[in-house]
């Protein structure tokens, strides 16, 4: 894409002026508005600001011209049960204080505007209940509209519309018709049921913010951050409705938050101690519904970023999203018990609204211009491949992210974000002046829009806040429009990566690429070839062999070619290039001896996953081999292929063991979470004899040990060729190697823990290899043995 200046050309609006809109009358005289005097009602109760607003009424024709305070007669909102006084335009959003509520919202372009109030029943039958224009002299400063409404709006919602220049060639979107959700609202509410549309079989309702309340009832009992270092964590990527929606869940509300409450317990035995959570803030499920039958299941297409996805709670909508709210925190409270923290995957990159044919919900109708990456006339950037591009750079746009972090760290308790296509966040925000970002023109300054920016002004503004330090940043450092920063992404040292390229290459060299052995020989240390120049470290590097997109780990030894037919785009959607292997036989009807490799090297990456140095994640299912039947790009299938079973769990449960017991082995080795990159001090490689590694191009093995303050060392080796081999152990005086994992072996014999009866026979069975300090290994198996004392 031609990346060019926004143009500056003149733009008209045929939409007619929003004083002239009726409205409800009031009581009194025609409205005009008094100054807001912060302590006039401080604490007062909602009856006596009642008796308050109707002795000003009464008074109000009596009352002294010449008072400084009285600059205009009172205003009454909800039939004279709350005055409308000019308010404040800080905090943005909507705040509750002592005798009522202020409102806050940024719009540049607008020339009017109103905040729409609706009672639930009201919203439900799309008719506003009260509507309260703005004076623009009263009821704005600088770019901001605020009034602050004194009175009782208990189970009241709002929005708001805007009046001004509707052009959508020139990228203005200010619609009187359209009533639009404040982006700051910390609750969403349309539809209550999950994948129903609304009356009229509407999927897109009208749309309105909670309204809070000065108080809150939640008990966290409690909770502080957990604040594990990076370096121990077990990152598990989950879906939450998938998670318990499959009816093998077997609990009270599956697809929830509480739903998933229930099942927490199970992460921990899996050696969990870190969730990230795929998007669970506000989207349409059904935006898909008006042209075809596919639901967005994934979460990527945000209309509210404040607020928690009300369909994923058992209550809904109920209490104006409170109770969502609450669902959440108990989700996040009962998670840190079980010493588990909360990672939110984030979608600061698009939003729901599209491209120019798109839906106005929110951001588009408040002021499209800031909040968009925009051609001259008018079109959409599209870094995200989803239609528009959030303007992550603009002042105003990189305030509302921290905003959005700071309120998920302080008010809901989560540990950390993952940053969906967080290159968008580096890119040059429409209209792009140094002199506004910088504070100072740059000498040779020929940004345009979207250009890759060498210190961002939102990164840095995240990187160095001070609520947000401490709190884990993870970044997917590439976006849809070619920009690819694995290794290179703006860090201030705090930002860590999805190590794409950790994927890649031990994807190829497990299922036997000729030269890649060098290479996977540095993902095992964490990559220092990515990180260790700029400064970082080996947990900087977020390593994984499979996520949400693309293949999961059963089907990576399964399928050649992925199987997208049912996604409805014939078969052109998805990545081609997977870097899978079927192990010799495509699809999972195959021969026995196929479907023990498969099961070999499932096993093979997970050891590869639980020995790197870095963080370890992997995706929700794969720790018993779930299948998604090829299909690599499953974001709209409301189904059990997305549903995690828990019947198959149980199927197959020798996977499932294998994975607990690798975790945990993972926590018992203290050289396997690094602080920073091993040296030669502590590691040595290997070849098929000590002391003698194979970098060549055809090789396809290799191995290390390595010192451990607990195990005292260990030695992993793999070998992805297809010839079993007979591997030469290091001699270490007074001491003899000890078989604890080998996944040439069916199980329970993969894993050998204290606890296995013929434990004992199974080592006595290779002692005439360990006496000899040889070790044989089956072809496209790994191995892990610990050091003893030889008694």
């Amino acid at each position: 894409m031609t990346m060019m200046a926004m143009a500056k050309a003149p733009c008209l609006c045929a939409r007619p002026s929003l004083a002239a809109r009726a409205r409800r009358p009031g009581p009194g005289p025609a409205p005009r508005l008094r100054r807001w005097r912060p302590n006039a009602t401080a604490g007062k109760g909602v009856g006596e600001v009642c008796a308050a607003v109707v002795e000003a009424a009464t008074k109000a024709e009596d009352e002294d011209d010449d008072e400084e305070e009285a600059v205009a007669e009172d205003r009454y909102a909800l039939g004279g049960a709350c005055r409308v006084l000019a308010g404040m335009p800080a905090p943005l959003g909507a705040t509750a204080l002592a005798g009522g509520v202020n409102f806050a919202v940024y719009s540049g372009g607008a020339t009017a505007a109103a905040l729409c109030l609706f009672t639930p029943e009201d919203l439900k039958a799309d008719r506003v209940t009260e509507e309260v224009s703005l004076d623009p002299l009263m009821n704005r400063t600088g770019n901001v509209w605020h009034v602050f409404i004194e009175g009782e709006l208990h189970d009241m919602l709002y929005g708001y519309r805007f009046d001004g220049t509707f052009a959508p060639h020139c990228g203005h979107y200010l619609d009187i018709s359209n009533v639009v959700v404040d982006p700051y609202a910390k609750a969403v509410i349309s539809r209550g049921e999950y994948g129903v549309p609304a009356r009229g079989n509407n999927c897109w309702p009208q749309m309105a913010g909670m309204i809070p309340l000065p108080y809150s009832t939640f008990d966290w009992e409690g909770d502080l951050p957990l604040r594990y270092p990076q370096k121990d964590l077990v990152i598990y990527e989950m879906h939450l409705r998938g998670f318990t929606k499959h009816d093998s869940s077997n609990v009270e509300h599956p697809g929830t938050f509480i739903g998933a409450v229930s099942k927490l317990d199970y992460l921990k035995e899996l050696g969990v101690n870190c969730i990230e959570l795929m998007p669970c803030h506000e989207f349409n499920e059904l935006e898909y519904s008006t042209s075809s039958s596919k639901m967005n299941f994934w979460g990527y297409s945000t209309i509210n970023f404040f607020s928690p996805m009300t369909r994923y709670t058992s209550g809904g909508i109920k209490n104006c999203g409170r109770d969502a709210i609450n669902e959440f925190k108990t989700f996040v409270r009962e998670a840190h018990k079980r010493g588990i923290e909360m990672i939110l995957d984030v979608v600061f990159n698009h939003t729901a609204e599209g491209n120019e044919n798109g839906p106005i919900l929110s951001f588009r109708g408040v002021d499209n211009t800031t909040y968009y990456m925009l051609a001259p006339k008018g079109e959409f950037y599209n870094y995200s491949g989803c239609g528009n591009t959030f303007n992550c750079n603009h002042p105003v746009v990189r305030q509302f992210i921290v905003d959005c972090l700071r309120y998920w760290v302080m008010e809901m308790h989560v540990d950390g974000f993952r940053f969906d296509l967080a290159s968008i966040m580096t890119r040059g925000s429409s209209l792009w002046d140094p002199v506004n970002v910088y504070g100072a023109p740059i000498e040779g300054d020929m940004i345009t829009t979207g250009t890759p920016l060498v210190t961002p002004p939102l990164i840095d503004m995240i990187s160095n806040d001070p609520i947000l330090g401490g709190v884990k940043l993870i970044a997917e450092a590439w976006d849809a429009g070619g920009l690819y920063q694995v290794g290179q992404f703006p860090h201030w040292n705090v930002w860590s990566e999805w190590n794409g390229k950790y994927r890649d290459i031990v994807r190829q060299f497990i299922k036997g690429t000729d030269g890649f052995a060098g290479g996977f020989a540095e993902c095992l240390c964490g990559s220092p070839h990515l990180y260790q120049a700029g400064g970082r470290k080996p947990w900087h590097s977020i390593n994984f062999v499979c996520a949400h997109d693309g293949f999961t780990l059963g089907d990576l030894v399964t399928y050649n070619n992925k199987y997208n037919l049912p996604n409805g785009e014939n078969n052109r959607d998805g990545e081609n290039h997977n870097l899978s292997w079927n192990c010799g036989e495509e699809g999972e009807f195959a021969r026995l001896s196929v479907k023990r490799l498969r099961k070999r090297q499932m096993r093979n990456f997970f050891v590869c996953l639980m020995v790197s140095q870095g963080v370890p994640m992997f995706y929700m299912g794969d720790e018993y081999g779930h299948t998604k039947g090829g299909n690599n790009n499953t974001y709209c299938h409301d189904s059990y292929v997305n549903y995690f079973r828990w019947d198959k769990k149980e199927q197959y449960s020798d996977l499932h063991r294998f994975c607990c017991l690798m975790t945990k082995f993972r926590k018992e080795c203290e050289g396997l979470g690094l602080e920073d990159f091993p040296t030669a001090e502590r590691l040595q490689w290997h070849g098929h004899q000590p002391g003698k590694p194979d970098w060549s191009e055809n090789s396809r093995f290799v191995a290390f040990s390595m010192k451990d303050e607990r195990q005292g060392e260990i030695y992993v080796a793999f070998n992805t060729s297809h010839l079993p081999a007979v591997v030469e152990l290091p001699e270490r005086a007074g001491r003899r190697w000890e078989p604890v994992v080998d996944t040439g072996k069916p199980a329970p014999y993969d894993f050998l823990t204290d606890d296995l009866p013929d434990r004992a026979l199974t080592i006595h069975q290779f002692s005439h290899f360990l006496n000899s300090n040889l070790y044989p290994m089956l072809s496209y198996s790994s191995v892990i043995l610990v050091l003893r004392p030889d008694v």
